[in-house]
């Protein structure tokens, strides 16, 4: 070990007891803070290896161990080229006693890159930028200065098109920002205007804009340089450099988010702007969360073997549950009125019989299509035949069309929200033991026998709907958990059913708290691509990513931990384009994961 190591690791030892991780290493988002809600994440350090997990980095001794690590490499003088990053500190320091802030790294670590944003890419000739967007990106997403002189003119290296190609190259880039499209600039990045009017339409954009700084050894950057068929004069690169160290600079302290040439990873933006949390989690330790596949339509069925055989792959898949829609016609948010809608309590027999341990319900359960004792013998009957898997969703319904239109009343919303908290406990009455006579606001029963009663004595009631006043409060009171949406609103829903359950004295542990995930999975970024194109419609791709939390297996594998970690038990999962099982076994890759 080197003296500068040794002296490193005995100051390591000496704080290692006394200091919390308080570095200057910086989050995804820069400066200690997510960048939408400014709350201080967990730390992610890259150094010349892949990304090291922040979970791994709790104290002070183990974040200034990968620092000596980092340092140890560089003094081994190992090959360097473009890509590989270094971790790098302002000075070594002077003896074991040297103030903490010397160990401190200046550089701004990101390793997480959100799609969509905007992404410089700012190095000297040679640095090894366009190698590294090749890596990282897809090419539609590129905008670069070297190919747009070939398009306007002779070639790459042709500078009197360079005016030209950089007009060109402007106007490629505000039309894919304003679309809210992922955007790399692949130029010399040494155009402040450039850089400032791209970046100020960014901000109106509301894409995060990041600086991706190749910080590549001048003499690697000569080299590469001297293998070109045209190289660029020594004295240009030479004031390239000197242009890059003072503009690297710059950069550190604009409003730019920083990334040093260090391998990324390209997250969804609705992914990325959360807390980072591990992309699995520990070894042998359960996720607490478990996912039922929601099937919202059924117009891609030839047969009704083909439920069952995407029941069958929901199971080997690891889904846990499956469960369907209760309307009359396909509603307007997922297709049309004239699309098949079948009964949902035929569609899930026909399930559990396919089936051995998926578990079986209705997302949700309309109270004013059903008298409530017809509702609780389809509900125990379904029980008994599967064998006790039933779960029961229930909701005051919305879609007052489908119902007047059909010769169903539709009553006002307080009424159904009465008829929706009578029908927990009449449902309940019925199950029980005995036929004594029950009665809320809205229902008055004789007689409460029914038999079969449910295989496990009662069956889970889960109350869908999100009204803050009365549904969730009805959740707090009589249910045994409710479902959501998994949308930007769900925090606060969660408070206010924290609320609720603090108001009525119930532990909010004691519910199972679910959502319903609309969702589109992909296993690589042009898959992605392809699909969103497929299925968008006429909604732009970046509201049709943004409102159906589309993404690649990573993507999903992050945001379910971030819905684990709210206390989210179970996802509803309703996979756009679901037209058989090709789309549920994709899926299992992010349950594997999980």
């Amino acid at each position: 070990m080197s003296p500068a190591i040794a002296e490193l690791s005995g100051l390591v030892r000496s704080l290692y007891c006394r200091c919390l991780v308080r570095s200057r290493i910086m989050t995804p988002w820069g400066r200690g803070e997510a960048w939408s809600s400014r709350r201080p994440v967990k730390p992610e350090v890259a150094g010349s290896n892949p990304v090291v997990p922040a979970t791994s980095l709790h104290t002070c001794g183990e974040v200034f161990g990968q620092i000596a690590q980092s340092v140890e490499r560089r003094s081994e003088k190992a090959e360097v080229d473009g890509s590989t990053p270094s971790l790098t500190t302002e000075r070594s320091p002077p003896h074991p006693g040297a103030s903490l802030a010397l160990l401190r790294p200046t550089v701004r670590v990101v390793s997480i890159v959100p799609d969509p944003s905007l992404v410089w890419l700012i190095g000297p000739s040679g640095a090894g930028k366009s190698t590294w967007a090749d890596e990282h990106f897809r090419d539609v997403e590129i905008v670069s200065s070297d190919h747009l002189r070939a398009v306007v003119g002779s070639g790459p290296n042709d500078l009197a098109a360079s005016e030209a190609a950089f007009d060109v190259l402007e106007r490629i880039a505000t039309a894919r920002i304003s679309a809210g499209l992922l955007t790399v600039i692949d130029t010399l990045g040494f155009d402040d205007e450039l850089r400032d009017r791209l970046g100020r339409l960014a901000d109106d954009a509301g894409l995060p804009r990041v600086a991706v700084l190749f910080d590549t050894p001048d003499q690697v950057c000569r080299e590469r340089n001297r293998k070109r068929d045209r190289t660029v004069p020594a004295k240009v690169l030479s004031g390239q450099f000197k242009r890059f160290r003072a503009l690297s600079q710059e950069i550190d302290e604009s409003d730019w988010e920083v990334v040093r040439a260090t391998p990324i990873q390209i997250v969804a933006g609705h992914v990325a702007t959360t807390e980072p949390t591990p992309a699995t989690a520990p070894a042998g330790e359960p996720s607490g969360l478990d996912f039922h596949l929601h099937i919202s339509s059924f117009d891609w069925m030839e047969s009704p073997d083909q439920l069952a055989d995407v029941a069958r792959a929901a199971e080997e898949a690891g889904f846990s549950g499956v469960s369907v829609m209760d309307h009359l016609i396909q509603i307007p948010q997922v297709g049309r009125a004239w699309d098949d809608m079948l009964d949902p309590y035929v569609l899930l027999a026909n399930a559990a019989a396919a089936t051995e341990h998926l578990r079986l319900g209705v997302l949700v359960t309309n109270v004013t299509l059903r008298p409530i004792a017809v509702l609780a013998k389809m509900l125990s009957t379904l029980d008994y035949v599967s064998g006790g898997r039933v779960d029961c969703g229930l909701g005051a319904g919305w879609f007052a069309k489908e119902q007047t239109e059909r010769g169903i009343s539709f009553p006002t919303d307080a009424e159904r929200l009465d008829l929706l908290e009578d029908t927990i406990g009449a449902l309940r009455a019925f199950w029980a033991a005995g036929g004594k006579p029950w009665s809320g606001s809205t229902i008055r029963i004789a007689d409460t026998s029914m038999y079969p009663r449910p295989v496990h004595g009662s069956i889970p009631i889960i109350v869908g709907g999100g009204g803050e006043l009365r549904t969730l409060r009805i959740v707090a009171e009589h249910a045994d958990g409710c479902n959501l949406f998994s949308g930007p609103t769900l925090s606060h829903k969660l408070d206010v059913m924290a609320d609720h359950c603090n108001t009525v004295g119930r532990p909010l542990s004691e519910l199972l708290l679910t959502v319903l995930d609309v969702t589109m999975v992909a296993d690589d970024r042009d898959q992605l691509a392809d699909l969103i194109e497929r299925h968008r419609g006429s909604i732009s791709a970046s509201d049709f990513r943004r409102r159906t939390s589309a993404g690649v297996i990573d993507d999903h594998v992050r945001r379910f931990h971030v819905l684990r970690d709210q206390g989210i038990g179970r996802a509803y999962v309703s996979l756009i384009g679901l037209d058989g099982v090709e789309q549920v076994r994709r899926f299992s890759r992010v349950i594997d994961a999980l």
